[in-house]
């Protein structure tokens, strides 16, 4: 019997394909949003995640100002010398890696380019770099302190100087440095097209004698981030008791366990909203299956009436339009789920040609798909059941009667 109705509903969506098809595409839009924006959200959230998670769980991170976020990065605000070296000072603190960067011309051969150069402590900050945040070379190898050696973001031979390699003369500064390695991606563009030096070195090139936007902290073995946290703290509270006379914090200290939870937060409160409005349109769609199936009634009910004339049952009548309502609202998921998934891959190739702030993979799951499948053929199903619930009802001989 469940055949029967299967072929009845599929010979009545035949019968009025322009129909059919309209009400599918309403479908088929809702589910392509759906599927190509969480696959694509989704793909930047295990992105960003994955960069962060490359730092270790024993890591510490200094801001200037009293809160994080992101604009604290690109305001200008710097950590001082003193307030450095405070966070030095506390209890349980290895390693402390300062990471001002700033744009300067660099000369390559006869081309010249503005780039953005980042000092750090090569003698310090090469353990914290290799070990705690996942840096390594794809060719050379990290510059050595005390020498005028340079490492290269994976971007600068391709979109900076082409065909930059190991063993060139980069002039920066008025002075000359040799490219020793360059560097496997660091997953955004920035970093990836920027220029890594010696701190010292980095000082002398810029006349920028102290001050960092950042500090990076990796604690002592055997101590608790938070202990180490904390100990942080009251050694700059101490700095801006005596240099302001006041105990306001203008410092965030945050660990990367927290950053990554703050973001991961952050992400999945969009991923929410994409699936919130994208399936707003889903619902619309659900409406067009509504009027459709109505309308399909109305214009069915003699139809109906001779069914129920030869026996059918309330249920029966029901099946009917349910199974139909269900077919637009799966086929709209089939068609949804193979645009979603192209949209993606199209979006995610173009994204990777043009070099984003951030490199996005699409995720494309099974769940993902079987998701939208699902939830396109419950919403169809959903959309007929008042229909299907009112052509049960007809009585057979007013259907009989209905012109």
């Amino acid at each position: 019997m469940t055949s029967e109705y299967f072929k009845i509903a599929l010979r009545n969506l035949r019968s009025r394909r322009l129909r059919s098809w309209l009400t599918i595409l309403g479908i088929v839009i809702g589910v392509f949003l759906v599927i190509s924006m969480l696959s694509l959200s989704e793909g930047l959230r295990q992105s960003i995640m994955q960069e962060l998670q490359s730092m270790g769980p024993d890591m510490i991170m200094v801001f200037p100002g009293d809160s994080f976020d992101i604009t604290t990065l690109i305001s200008g605000a710097e950590l001082e010398d003193r307030e450095v070296n405070a966070v030095r000072r506390a209890r349980g603190v290895d390693v402390v890696l300062e990471m001002p960067w700033t744009a300067l011309v660099v000369r390559h051969y006869q081309e010249s380019k503005t780039t953005m150069i980042v000092g750090i402590s090569l003698e310090e900050g090469i353990s914290v770099l290799r070990d705690d945040m996942g840096w390594n070379t794809t060719s050379g190898e990290f510059a050595r302190p005390g020498r005028r050696e340079v490492m290269a973001g994976s971007l600068v031979p391709i979109d900076v100087f082409s065909n930059l390699q190991t063993g060139d003369i980069l002039n920066i500064g008025g002075r000359s440095f040799t490219v020793s390695g360059i560097l496997r991606s660091l997953g955004n563009r920035q970093d990836d097209m920027s220029i890594i030096m010696d701190l010292s070195s980095f000082r002398e090139v810029t006349g920028k004698r102290e001050g960092t936007p950042i500090a990076m902290v990796r604690i002592q073995d055997g101590y608790l981030v938070e202990d180490v946290m904390g100990n942080i703290e009251r050694e700059l509270e101490r700095v801006a008791v005596r240099t302001q006379g006041s105990d306001s914090p203008s410092f965030s200290v945050t660990s990367s366990e927290a950053v990554m939870d703050m973001v991961d937060n952050i992400l999945g409160a969009l991923q929410w909203a994409v699936v919130a409005f994208a399936s707003i349109a889903i619902l619309v769609g659900g409406i067009g299956i509504m009027n459709t199936m109505f309308t399909s009634v109305r214009e069915r009910t003699k139809e109906i009436g001779v069914l129920k004339a030869v026996g059918a049952k309330r249920r029966d009548i029901s099946f009917i339009f349910l199974f139909e309502s269900g077919i637009i609202g799966f086929i709209g998921g089939v068609g949804g789920v193979i645009f979603g998934v192209g949209a993606a891959l199209l979006a995610e190739a173009f994204l990777r040609e043009a070099h984003p702030v951030l490199y996005i993979e699409a995720h494309i799951s099974p769940w993902l798909i079987i998701f939208g499948l699902m939830f396109s053929f419950l919403i169809g199903c959903a959309s007929g059941f008042f229909p299907a619930r009112q052509a049960s009802k007809l009585e057979p001989v007013e259907a009989l009667r209905y012109e």
